[in-house]
């Protein structure tokens, strides 16, 4: 398996965060993946991101600040309207990064 470290970037809480970072461990997990995700809101990504690490960022609020890490609109998790498109959207990144 291939192992992978995700920032889950919610709206505002932390519910958002933790629901995105349970439905990657379990769809990449499926693609192949051992995930290890932490969970964030927008005014601490810094602060999360200081543990390094990590190979992507999934967001459920816009983040426009550029962190150096590729960064994928993780909605579709939530809503479950656009699920394979959002995992779609890692397993590009994430296969890159992991050649």
């Amino acid at each position: 398996m291939k192992k992978a470290k995700i920032l889950s970037v919610c709206g505002s809480g932390v519910v958002s965060s933790s629901m995105v970072a349970i439905k990657l461990k379990d769809l990449l997990g499926e693609k192949g993946y051992d995930i290890t995700t932490e969970e964030a809101s927008p005014g601490n990504i810094e602060t999360a991101l200081e543990s390094g690490g990590f190979d992507l960022i999934a967001c459920v609020s816009p983040v426009y600040k550029d962190y150096g890490i590729p960064k994928v609109n993780a909605v579709g998790l939530l809503t479950g309207l656009s699920e394979e498109e959002v995992i779609d959207d890692c397993l590009k990144i994430l296969d890159y990064l992991k050649k």
